[in-house]
Protein backbone atom coordinates (compact mmCIF):
# COMPACT_ATOMS: atom_id res chain seq x y z
CA UNK A 1 0.00 0.00 0.00
CA UNK A 2 1.40 3.63 -1.04
CA UNK A 3 1.38 6.32 1.14
CA UNK A 4 -1.78 7.64 -1.29
CA UNK A 5 -3.69 4.23 -0.57
CA UNK A 6 -6.30 4.90 2.37
CA UNK A 7 -7.61 1.70 4.01
CA UNK A 8 -10.96 0.97 3.61
CA UNK A 9 -13.04 1.21 6.90
CA UNK A 10 -13.59 -1.84 9.16
CA UNK A 11 -16.64 -3.89 8.86
CA UNK A 12 -18.81 -2.83 11.90
CA UNK A 13 -20.47 -5.77 11.63
CA UNK A 14 -16.59 -7.64 12.22
CA UNK A 15 -16.42 -8.61 15.35
CA UNK A 16 -12.77 -8.35 17.12
CA UNK A 17 -11.03 -11.45 17.25
CA UNK A 18 -12.08 -13.83 20.17
CA UNK A 19 -15.32 -12.26 21.00
CA UNK A 20 -18.48 -14.23 21.03
CA UNK A 21 -22.26 -13.23 20.52
CA UNK A 22 -24.78 -13.48 22.97
CA UNK A 23 -27.05 -16.13 21.53
CA UNK A 24 -30.45 -15.01 21.96
CA UNK A 25 -32.85 -16.55 24.24
CA UNK A 26 -35.83 -18.46 22.69
CA UNK A 27 -38.84 -18.12 24.74
CA UNK A 28 -41.86 -20.24 24.15
CA UNK A 29 -45.61 -20.05 24.56
CA UNK A 30 -47.01 -18.35 27.43
CA UNK A 31 -48.37 -20.81 29.68
CA UNK A 32 -51.53 -20.26 31.41
CA UNK A 33 -51.16 -19.50 34.94
CA UNK A 34 -52.41 -21.95 37.25
CA UNK A 35 -56.19 -21.53 38.18
CA UNK A 36 -55.39 -22.46 41.89
CA UNK A 37 -53.01 -19.40 42.15
CA UNK A 38 -55.57 -16.88 41.42
CA UNK A 39 -57.03 -14.60 44.53
CA UNK A 40 -60.40 -16.06 45.49
CA UNK A 41 -63.95 -13.94 44.35
CA UNK A 42 -64.96 -12.10 47.16
CA UNK A 43 -68.21 -13.47 48.61
CA UNK A 44 -71.85 -12.39 47.09
CA UNK A 45 -73.84 -11.36 50.36
CA UNK A 46 -77.12 -11.34 50.10
CA UNK A 47 -79.05 -9.67 52.52
CA UNK A 48 -82.97 -10.03 53.77
CA UNK A 49 -83.99 -6.83 55.12
CA UNK A 50 -87.16 -7.97 57.38
CA UNK A 51 -89.01 -4.68 59.60
CA UNK A 52 -90.23 -5.79 62.48
CA UNK A 53 -94.50 -6.78 62.41
CA UNK A 54 -97.44 -4.37 63.34
CA UNK A 55 -96.69 -2.93 67.05
CA UNK A 56 -98.69 -1.74 69.62
CA UNK A 57 -97.11 1.64 69.79
CA UNK A 58 -97.62 1.90 65.51
CA UNK A 59 -101.59 1.42 66.07
CA UNK A 60 -101.58 3.68 68.66
CA UNK A 61 -99.56 6.51 66.53
CA UNK A 62 -96.58 6.32 69.45
CA UNK A 63 -93.27 6.83 68.33
CA UNK A 64 -91.43 4.01 70.22
CA UNK A 65 -88.19 4.65 69.72
CA UNK A 66 -86.53 2.03 72.48
CA UNK A 67 -89.41 2.26 75.06
CA UNK A 68 -89.52 -0.96 76.75
CA UNK A 69 -92.52 -3.00 76.46
CA UNK A 70 -93.44 -2.13 72.99
CA UNK A 71 -94.21 -5.51 71.54
CA UNK A 72 -96.16 -6.76 68.41
CA UNK A 73 -99.95 -6.43 68.64
CA UNK A 74 -101.86 -9.41 67.16
CA UNK A 75 -102.05 -8.33 63.78
CA UNK A 76 -98.06 -8.49 63.87
CA UNK A 77 -97.99 -11.54 65.48
CA UNK A 78 -99.89 -13.27 62.52
CA UNK A 79 -97.61 -11.29 60.32
CA UNK A 80 -94.34 -12.83 61.81
CA UNK A 81 -95.80 -16.59 61.06
CA UNK A 82 -96.55 -15.21 57.26
CA UNK A 83 -93.06 -13.94 56.86
CA UNK A 84 -91.67 -17.34 57.96
CA UNK A 85 -93.72 -18.67 55.42
CA UNK A 86 -92.87 -16.61 52.64
CA UNK A 87 -89.19 -16.89 53.21
CA UNK A 88 -89.67 -20.74 53.68
CA UNK A 89 -88.12 -21.88 50.70
CA UNK A 90 -85.01 -19.83 50.92
CA UNK A 91 -82.01 -20.82 52.65
CA UNK A 92 -80.71 -18.62 55.03
CA UNK A 93 -76.68 -19.12 56.66
CA UNK A 94 -77.74 -16.31 59.37
CA UNK A 95 -80.48 -14.71 60.83
CA UNK A 96 -79.67 -10.97 62.82
CA UNK A 97 -82.20 -9.13 64.92
CA UNK A 98 -82.16 -5.99 66.62
CA UNK A 99 -82.31 -6.65 70.13
CA UNK A 100 -85.45 -4.97 70.85
CA UNK A 101 -88.54 -6.89 71.73
CA UNK A 102 -90.63 -6.66 68.77
CA UNK A 103 -88.26 -7.61 65.91
CA UNK A 104 -87.41 -10.97 68.23
CA UNK A 105 -90.78 -11.43 68.36
CA UNK A 106 -91.31 -11.09 64.88
CA UNK A 107 -88.01 -13.41 63.83
CA UNK A 108 -88.71 -16.22 66.43
CA UNK A 109 -91.18 -17.62 63.95
CA UNK A 110 -88.58 -18.30 60.88
CA UNK A 111 -85.79 -19.07 63.58
CA UNK A 112 -87.81 -21.97 64.78
CA UNK A 113 -89.11 -23.28 61.70
CA UNK A 114 -85.36 -23.18 60.27
CA UNK A 115 -83.58 -23.94 63.41
CA UNK A 116 -81.32 -21.23 63.08
CA UNK A 117 -80.16 -19.06 66.49
CA UNK A 118 -80.86 -15.26 66.36
CA UNK A 119 -77.87 -13.31 66.70
CA UNK A 120 -78.49 -9.85 68.49
CA UNK A 121 -76.57 -6.95 67.13
CA UNK A 122 -76.70 -3.19 68.50
CA UNK A 123 -76.17 -1.97 64.90
CA UNK A 124 -79.64 -2.23 63.99
CA UNK A 125 -81.50 -1.45 66.78
CA UNK A 126 -83.98 1.00 66.53
CA UNK A 127 -83.18 5.09 66.36
CA UNK A 128 -82.70 6.54 69.78
CA UNK A 129 -85.07 9.44 69.66
CA UNK A 130 -84.40 10.60 72.62
CA UNK A 131 -86.90 13.01 74.05
CA UNK A 132 -89.42 12.18 71.23
CA UNK A 133 -89.61 8.78 72.27
CA UNK A 134 -92.95 7.78 73.41
CA UNK A 135 -94.76 10.81 72.12
CA UNK A 136 -97.98 11.48 69.95
CA UNK A 137 -96.58 11.63 66.24
CA UNK A 138 -99.40 14.13 65.87
CA UNK A 139 -97.84 16.35 68.40
CA UNK A 140 -94.21 16.15 67.28
CA UNK A 141 -95.44 17.26 63.64
CA UNK A 142 -95.02 21.00 65.23
CA UNK A 143 -92.03 20.55 66.76
CA UNK A 144 -89.10 22.77 64.81
CA UNK A 145 -86.78 19.94 64.15
CA UNK A 146 -89.98 17.84 62.25
CA UNK A 147 -89.06 20.41 59.12
CA UNK A 148 -85.22 18.63 59.03
CA UNK A 149 -86.34 15.46 59.72
CA UNK A 150 -88.44 15.90 56.67
CA UNK A 151 -86.00 18.09 54.41
CA UNK A 152 -82.42 17.72 55.51
CA UNK A 153 -82.53 14.55 58.05
CA UNK A 154 -78.45 14.32 57.59
CA UNK A 155 -78.75 16.94 59.89
CA UNK A 156 -81.38 15.85 62.67
CA UNK A 157 -80.62 14.81 65.87
CA UNK A 158 -82.85 14.08 68.51
CA UNK A 159 -83.18 15.96 71.88
CA UNK A 160 -81.15 13.76 73.90
CA UNK A 161 -80.73 11.18 71.47
CA UNK A 162 -79.14 10.29 68.18
CA UNK A 163 -78.57 11.45 64.78
CA UNK A 164 -79.73 9.81 61.72
CA UNK A 165 -76.26 10.36 59.89
CA UNK A 166 -75.32 8.86 62.93
CA UNK A 167 -77.83 5.76 62.45
CA UNK A 168 -76.68 5.17 58.89
CA UNK A 169 -73.10 4.92 60.04
CA UNK A 170 -73.82 1.95 62.33
CA UNK A 171 -76.25 0.08 60.45
CA UNK A 172 -73.76 0.51 57.15
CA UNK A 173 -70.84 -0.75 59.13
CA UNK A 174 -73.05 -3.47 60.72
CA UNK A 175 -73.42 -4.68 57.03
CA UNK A 176 -69.67 -4.23 56.43
CA UNK A 177 -68.72 -6.60 59.18
CA UNK A 178 -71.24 -9.15 58.06
CA UNK A 179 -69.78 -9.18 54.39
CA UNK A 180 -66.12 -9.11 56.13
CA UNK A 181 -67.16 -12.13 57.90
CA UNK A 182 -68.51 -13.80 55.48
CA UNK A 183 -65.96 -16.68 54.18
CA UNK A 184 -68.45 -18.17 50.98
CA UNK A 185 -71.40 -16.68 49.48
CA UNK A 186 -73.82 -16.21 52.01
CA UNK A 187 -77.69 -15.60 52.53
CA UNK A 188 -78.15 -13.36 55.93
CA UNK A 189 -81.79 -12.26 57.10
CA UNK A 190 -81.96 -9.52 59.01
CA UNK A 191 -84.64 -8.15 61.07
CA UNK A 192 -84.54 -4.13 62.08
CA UNK A 193 -86.81 -1.10 62.11
CA UNK A 194 -87.78 1.50 59.49
CA UNK A 195 -85.18 4.32 59.83
CA UNK A 196 -82.34 1.86 60.14
CA UNK A 197 -83.77 0.02 57.31
CA UNK A 198 -84.55 2.59 54.81
CA UNK A 199 -80.60 3.90 55.88
CA UNK A 200 -78.96 0.59 54.26
CA UNK A 201 -81.44 0.57 51.56
CA UNK A 202 -80.18 4.17 50.66
CA UNK A 203 -76.47 3.44 50.92
CA UNK A 204 -77.12 0.11 48.51
CA UNK A 205 -78.69 2.90 46.24
CA UNK A 206 -75.90 5.43 46.50
CA UNK A 207 -78.23 7.74 47.60
CA UNK A 208 -77.67 11.16 49.83
CA UNK A 209 -79.76 10.39 53.31
CA UNK A 210 -81.40 13.42 52.94
CA UNK A 211 -83.42 11.54 50.12
CA UNK A 212 -84.23 8.88 51.73
CA UNK A 213 -86.94 9.71 52.89
CA UNK A 214 -88.02 8.80 49.84
CA UNK A 215 -88.01 5.46 50.39
CA UNK A 216 -91.18 3.66 52.49
CA UNK A 217 -90.37 0.64 54.45
CA UNK A 218 -93.69 -1.27 56.32
CA UNK A 219 -94.00 -3.52 58.79
CA UNK A 220 -93.33 -6.55 58.09
CA UNK A 221 -91.93 -5.25 54.55
CA UNK A 222 -88.41 -7.24 53.10
CA UNK A 223 -86.13 -5.71 50.64
CA UNK A 224 -83.26 -7.56 49.12
CA UNK A 225 -79.56 -6.47 48.59
CA UNK A 226 -77.07 -8.26 46.87
CA UNK A 227 -73.70 -7.27 47.51
CA UNK A 228 -71.32 -8.39 45.17
CA UNK A 229 -67.68 -7.58 44.46
CA UNK A 230 -68.03 -4.67 42.15
CA UNK A 231 -71.53 -2.99 43.40
CA UNK A 232 -74.60 -3.58 45.67
CA UNK A 233 -77.90 -4.84 43.63
CA UNK A 234 -81.22 -3.72 44.95
CA UNK A 235 -83.38 -6.45 44.04
CA UNK A 236 -86.70 -5.66 46.30
CA UNK A 237 -88.22 -2.85 48.38
CA UNK A 238 -90.84 -2.78 51.07
CA UNK A 239 -92.17 -6.19 49.67
CA UNK A 240 -95.10 -6.92 51.51
CA UNK A 241 -96.36 -9.67 49.79
CA UNK A 242 -100.40 -8.16 49.62
CA UNK A 243 -100.86 -5.44 47.21
CA UNK A 244 -103.55 -3.91 49.11
CA UNK A 245 -100.71 -2.36 51.18
CA UNK A 246 -100.77 0.35 47.91
CA UNK A 247 -103.61 2.12 49.29
CA UNK A 248 -103.29 5.61 49.84
CA UNK A 249 -102.23 6.01 54.25
CA UNK A 250 -104.98 7.58 55.83
CA UNK A 251 -104.57 11.21 56.92
CA UNK A 252 -105.21 12.20 60.21
CA UNK A 253 -108.41 13.95 61.03
CA UNK A 254 -107.43 17.84 60.31
CA UNK A 255 -108.27 21.32 59.78
CA UNK A 256 -107.48 22.16 55.84
CA UNK A 257 -105.38 25.26 58.09
CA UNK A 258 -103.42 22.55 59.47
CA UNK A 259 -103.50 19.71 57.53
CA UNK A 260 -100.57 20.34 55.77
CA UNK A 261 -98.19 20.53 58.71
CA UNK A 262 -99.67 17.19 60.11
CA UNK A 263 -97.19 14.22 60.32
CA UNK A 264 -99.64 12.09 58.47
CA UNK A 265 -99.94 14.05 54.91
CA UNK A 266 -99.14 12.60 51.94
CA UNK A 267 -95.81 14.68 51.78
CA UNK A 268 -94.40 13.87 55.28
CA UNK A 269 -92.87 10.66 55.97
CA UNK A 270 -93.13 9.02 59.16
CA UNK A 271 -90.00 8.96 61.39
CA UNK A 272 -89.79 5.30 62.21
CA UNK A 273 -91.69 4.12 59.28
CA UNK A 274 -95.37 3.89 58.27
CA UNK A 275 -97.90 2.22 60.52
CA UNK A 276 -99.64 -0.31 58.40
Amino acid sequence: MTDHEVSPPANPSTEPAGSTTPTAQVRGPEKPHDQASKEPRPPVLTVVLVRHGQSTANVSGILAGRTPGVRLNEYGESQAAAIADRLASARFDRLISSPLERCIQTVTPFSNAVDLPIEKDDHFIEVDYGSWSGRPLKDLGAEPLWRTVQAHPSAAVFPDGEGLAAVSARATDGIRLIRKAATNDQTVLICAHGDVIKAILADALGMHLDSFQRIVVAPASISVIRYTPLRPFVERVNDTGDLGSISPYPTPDASPATQSDSPGTSSDAVPGGVTR
